[in-house]
Order: C-alpha cells, then sequence, then structure tokens
C-alpha cells in the first residue's frame, strides 16, 4: 500500500484547487489500495467569486479552503517532508499557478511557495515519484527547470508551454487524457481542464497519471 502527499491550493477553480481533479486524483489513489493525505500552505490570499469570477477582495486562507475538499483532514506543507510519503500529486486549478507559485500573475519570473519547494525538492531527493495535473507543472517547471529539465505538458496551449519551457521545462503536447511519463526524473503530467471539455477525461487522465506513477513504485 502505498502513501501519496496531496498538494492543495485552496478551493475552487478559479482562486485555488480544481475539485474535479482533486477528487479524481483521490479517487485514483483510492481504487488501488492507497492512501492519500491532503497537504496544503498556511497563507492567507485573494479570492475569486465564482458565480461573477471577479475578485472578492477579500482574503482566504488556502489551507481552511483546502480542507473543505479534504473533510477537514488536512495538514499545513510546513509540518511535513517530501520524504513522507510514497509519491507527491498536485491537482491544477488558478490555484496552483497563483497560491503555490505566482506563473499566472508573474509567468517565468514566478517565485515559489518556500515549502512547496521545499516538500518537492525533498520529495524528488528521496526519489519519490511526483504527479503534476492541469496548470500544475507551472509549479515544476519554476522548482525544478533549470535543473533537471523535466519533460511536462500542460496540453496544447503554446503560450502556457513557452511560458515553461522559459524556466527550463522541456513541454510535450498530449491530448486532454493523455500523460507525459518523464522516467528519468520520476514525474508525470496531465493537461486536465487546460484541454479537457468533460469531466469523463478529467478522470481517465487523473487515473492514467496515478498508474504510471504508481508503476515507478512498484
Amino acid at each position: 500500500m502505498a502513501r501519496f502527499g496531496l498538494i492543495l491550493s485552496g478551493c475552487g477553480v478559479f482562486d485555488g484547487a480544481e475539485i474535479q481533479e482533486a477528487v479524481a486524483c483521490m479517487r485514483a489513489i483510492d481504487r488501488r489500495g492507497d492512501t492519500y493525505a491532503c497537504l496544503a500552505p498556511d497563507r492567507e490570499l485573494d479570492t475569486i467569486d465564482h458565480l461573477t469570477q471577479l475578485p472578492t477582495g477579500e482574503k482566504r486562507n488556502v489551507l481552511v479552503e483546502s480542507a473543505r475538499i479534504a473533510r477537514g483532514e488536512i495538514t499545513s506543507l510546513s509540518d511535513v517532508k517530501g520524504s513522507d510519503y510514497d509519491a507527491i500529486v498536485l491537482p491544477g486549478g488558478f490555484g496552483a499557478a497563483k497560491n503555490l507559485c505566482t506563473f499566472a500573475i508573474d509567468g517565468p519570473d514566478c517565485s515559489v511557495d518556500e515549502n512547496v519547494s521545499r516538500v518537492l525538492r525533498e520529495a524528488h531527493g528521496a526519489g519519490r515519484p511526483i504527479g503534476f495535473a492541469c496548470i500544475s507543472p507551472a509549479v515544476a517547471a519554476a522548482v525544478f527547470g533549470k535543473d533537471l529539465r523535466p519533460r511536462l505538458t500542460i496540453g496544447t496551449d503554446a503560450g502556457t508551454a513557452a511560458g515553461l519551457e522559459t524556466l527550463g521545462a522541456m513541454h510535450e503536447n498530449r491530448e486532454p487524457t493523455g500523460v507525459v511519463v518523464d522516467e528519468a526524473n520520476r514525474i508525470v503530467s496531465t493537461p486536465c481542464y487546460m484541454s479537457a471539455t468533460r469531466v469523463s477525461e478529467v478522470f481517465e487522465g487523473c487515473d492514467t497519471m496515478i498508474e504510471a506513477i504508481r508503476g515507478m513504485l512498484d
């Protein structure tokens, strides 16, 4: 039985973790008889009204918001090490590019939350596989791009792909349910809602990603 660390970035596609992607990852892990622990940074950031898609002017805590998806069972990233888990997975959602790193605002000049960067580097250093869905490969590029030149996909969006390549990653186009498996760096990525138009595509892509990660653990 493998134990996954699932890094969330809030609750809701426009300012946090994409809920359907997070649940798809949870289901894919659970259906293989494995377990997951939900993790998130403990920090406050701006929020978006998901009905109007406009800023609310409010700030909410990323850890507290992520607890909505985790059904209250969640741990601050500051309290864990990447090596605590057999694998790490990051669902997408705008929060991955806004709360885990600043790619959504700063593009290739982005910074990464210090605990996100630390946990990912610890996981990689311990040989743990890491999965990235949707826009979260931007986090992978920001953390590992210049050192590892990881192979990644966010689908087929040329502008976003160019940003990842500027950070040092090597982008490969994939269909919504496809994955890129970087065996050398033990990194797996899938486009999800960067290009998917159906929730079934998201669940299939996440399932394929988790299957590829699970294969690295056997």
